[in-house]
């Protein structure tokens, strides 16, 4: 927003409140940080003072913060009800009160549930699989019910896999890319053919951005890319990237709970609000290996935080 490529809100000034967790990185923003328009709040979305202060004269706010690993969730969902279903209740509050004319909150095509044949349209049920997925769809009918009830300006995105740089490394792209960097192996759970829809980060952001701009009160919209691929074609075209061959492969026990199939209709997202991904899988799958071969210092300590059973 601050450097304009979301013409909307190129006037905004922005409030990032982060709790700076595990996954956080206070380097990601160093190249807004002494920007006029831009404060930074370290803070949790469960601490009522914190967040009423962050929001303060707040036009828009735009709800990205959740824990969002499913291997996590499964070893242990209090942290993803706490912060997704908990957190997310603080922040409605917080806007109801505040008088906060725009709320938008990041979701995931997760809250579907796996899709056998055909694809997730927004007002299909809700039928999440696992802790984290759940935890989702919970904010999302709180997000429901302060619409409903208090007539707060809600809109929901449900976002594809998205998939780029500054991603942390536990979830598949910058897991297998960084282990192969590091002469490791990549992992496939079960057969590795369980299909993702994905998005590079810069299409999933500028939907958001959209949804903010004009999205309906009340309504979701889907947000994904034009690419369906299995997980072991991903894997096949890491290979292709880095040089390596599938002898790097290793296949373990599947994931429990582990859905088939995610696949969104993006009609509403694209017929109302204009919205169309630019990037190619393949190009922002290139652009992305290549940035991590070239920001080991980045991503090196932060791998650290992983645990290595998933690597």
């Amino acid at each position: 927003m601050i450097s304009g490529a979301y013409p909307a809100f190129a006037e905004s000034e922005v409030v990032v409140l982060d709790k700076l967790t595990y996954a956080g990185n206070i380097d990601n923003l160093s190249g807004v940080a002494d920007h006029p328009g831009f404060t930074f709040v370290q803070g949790d979305i469960r601490d009522e003072a914190v967040v009423r202060r962050a929001m303060s004269g707040a036009d828009t706010v735009f709800h990205f913060a959740a824990e969002s690993h499913v291997d996590r969730s499964i070893d242990s969902g209090l942290d993803f009800v706490e912060t997704n279903v908990t957190g997310t209740y603080t922040l409605l509050d917080a806007a109801l009160a505040l008088g906060v004319r725009r709320f938008v909150h990041v979701s995931t095509d997760e809250v579907y549930g796996s899709v056998p044949e055909g694809s997730s349209a927004e007002d299909d049920q809700l039928l999440p699989n696992s802790p984290y997925s759940a935890s989702k769809a919970s904010a999302e009918l709180l997000c429901r019910s302060f619409f409903v009830t208090h007539g707060l300006d809600v809109s929901v995105s449900r976002a594809a896999n998205t998939y780029g740089p500054y991603q942390f490394p536990e979830k598949l792209i910058p897991l297998s890319v960084t282990n192969l960097m590091d002469g490791g192996d990549v992992t496939l759970y079960g057969d590795g053919r369980n299909i993702r829809n994905w998005i590079h980060v810069d299409d999933h952001c500028a939907g958001v951005a959209l949804v903010g701009e004009k999205g309906r009160a009340g309504e979701a919209y889907n947000i994904g890319g034009v690419d369906e691929l299995g997980n072991h074609e991903i894997v096949d075209l890491l290979l292709s990237l880095t040089g390596h061959d599938r002898s790097r492969v290793r296949y373990v026990e599947d994931r429990k709970g582990h859905d088939r199939r995610y696949s969104l209709d993006c009609t509403r997202v694209t017929e109302e609000l204009g919205h169309r991904p630019r990037v190619r899988f393949e190009d922002g799958l290139a652009d992305t290996v290549r940035w991590y071969s070239e920001n080991r210092g980045w991503w090196e300590p932060m791998k650290k935080r992983v645990p290595s059973r998933w690597h």
